[in-house]
């Protein structure tokens, strides 16, 4: 017997979970489904985020970070360390747990908000009079309203499969037993650099290959330049321009045939090799063609701009759909769509969404780069301040990269923010609210900051604007 739901949500990660929790706040009867298991074959909600993206490998980034304090810099501030070592099966077990702790908070939200969890793989069976009939292992399940919410999954080279030991995605890169001796990074992206972030500071030699001819090509040229040269600094070897040819994987290790920028043939041998060469959405196992559900050539479920697939009643969020493959951005959009549902009017605005590369320094962005402003021709106004003249930045010994600005010449409107420097996930929400708002940067320069604190120099970026910053 089908049991009834008023909206069906296939897919637990940052979309889904938050789609069914706004949606069960706005009064429906909501199921959410989802398919990951943890260790011991129990249900694991989050999706990609929780299990193998974002969480984990903030914590490894944590734990690594306090490595290289301890071995680079704790010597500055009279702190004097003895046989210093790394137990990365421990420091694998404490993501674990966080990752664990995650998890568990999601189903407590589901049982806080009444919303009915499956644990199977969703997928769509027909269309019934007045909604869709999704099953969920052997069971049958009705809904007025369907949200997909299933995901990404990293797009492996051609030719070339993930095994997890050797050639790995970002699932088998938050795994590696031991710090391995080299490692080859294939794909500057944020999952590459962050986790070769990650095993450099635990003492493997790094090596990234990037096709593109520019590192960072999204983020603002000089912030991606000042990125660049940090990286470099630290020994991060970072090869831009390459054509990657045949890969081998054996025993002992990876190679990577690659034309080097100059056209000439190079080799790289490493013990494993990270492919982070993007993503692509999960439709596998949905059974899309059952309802006619509408995908493009990528296999993204087509939606239109308040996340409406082709069908009545089915919605689709997240990286399953056009945009940033971002959690918080599916977040949003999953939000959104429940208060569409129940005849609100959701809100998601693609111009404030923040991004962040959690590596050191970090790099935080919204809004648009100098080079996209400069393409369609728009006069503006740039601003810059160095986290080296911040009293905040100074204390904690991190005075590396600047925080920028950019305001329309006209009206001073802020059209974007770019951070890389100590904290910058963080300073960037500033520079949201005040778009979102749309505050323009005299705004910024004529709010109080605490002093001293690296908020400063976002202050101080603002009044960079205007040509008038008072501690540079």
């Amino acid at each position: 017997m089908s049991k009834n739901f008023d909206v069906i949500v296939i897919g637990g990660g940052p979309g889904g979970y938050i789609a069914a929790i706004r949606a069960a706040q706005l009064g429906f009867n909501v199921a959410c489904i989802d398919a990951w298991k943890n260790d011991k074959g129990g249900p694991a909600p989050g999706g990609t985020c929780t299990n193998v993206g974002c969480i984990p490998s903030k914590a490894l980034l944590q734990s690594s970070e306090h490595y290289e304090h301890a071995a680079h810099h704790f010597a500055d501030h009279g702190i004097g360390l003895k046989d210093l070592s790394i137990d990365v099966k421990k420091m694998l077990a404490r993501k674990d747990t966080v990752v664990k702790q995650n998890n568990d908070g999601i189903l407590y939200l589901f049982k806080k908000n009444k919303v009915s969890f499956f644990h199977g793989l969703g997928r769509f069976v027909r269309a019934v009079d007045g909604g869709y009939e999704v099953a969920v292992g052997d069971e049958s399940l009705l809904g007025k309203h369907v949200i997909v919410a299933t995901g990404s999954n990293a797009r492996a080279l051609p030719g070339v499969p993930f095994d997890e030991d050797n050639i790995l995605s970002n699932d088998g890169a938050l795994k590696v037993g031991a710090v391995p001796k080299t490692l080859g990074v294939i794909g500057s992206g944020v999952i590459g650099l962050e986790m070769g972030s990650v095993w450099r500071r635990l003492g493997a030699e790094v090596t990234v290959l990037e096709g593109l001819p520019t590192f960072l090509g999204a983020v603002d040229e000089q912030i991606a330049k000042e990125a660049h040269k940090a990286f470099t600094k630290q020994g991060l070897k970072i090869a831009l321009g390459v054509k990657v040819g045949e890969v081998k994987s054996a025993k002992n290790g990876v190679t990577v045939a690659y034309v080097d920028a100059k056209g000439q043939p190079q080799e790289l041998a490493v013990d494993k090799l990270i492919v982070s060469i993007g993503r692509v959405p999960n439709t596998t196992g949905l059974n899309a063609e059952a309802v006619g559900l509408q995908l493009d050539e990528r296999g993204a479920i087509v939606v239109d701009a308040d996340c409406r697939t082709n069908l009545p009643g089915v919605w689709a969020v997240g990286d399953v759909v056009r945009g940033p493959m971002l959690a918080h951005k599916a977040e949003e959009e999953g939000v959104a769509v429940a208060e569409r549902i129940a005849g609100q009017h959701g809100h998601v605005n693609f111009n404030t969404i923040p991004w962040v590369i959690y590596t050191s320094p970090e790099i935080a962005w919204v809004g648009e780069t100098e080079q996209q402003l400069k393409a369609r021709g728009a006069a503006y106004k740039a601003g810059t301040f160095p986290f080296m003249a911040n009293g905040r930045a100074r204390a904690l010994g991190d005075t590396t990269g600047m925080v920028k600005f950019l305001a329309d010449a006209a009206t001073d409107e802020i059209l974007g923010v770019h951070i890389v420097g100590p904290m910058a996930s963080e300073l960037i929400a500033e520079a949201v609210v005040a778009m979102e708002f749309k505050a323009s940067s005299e705004d910024i320069a004529r709010i109080c900051h605490a002093h001293p604190s690296l908020s400063e120099a976002t202050k101080e970026a603002a009044l960079a604007v205007d040509k008038r910053t008072l501690n540079f």
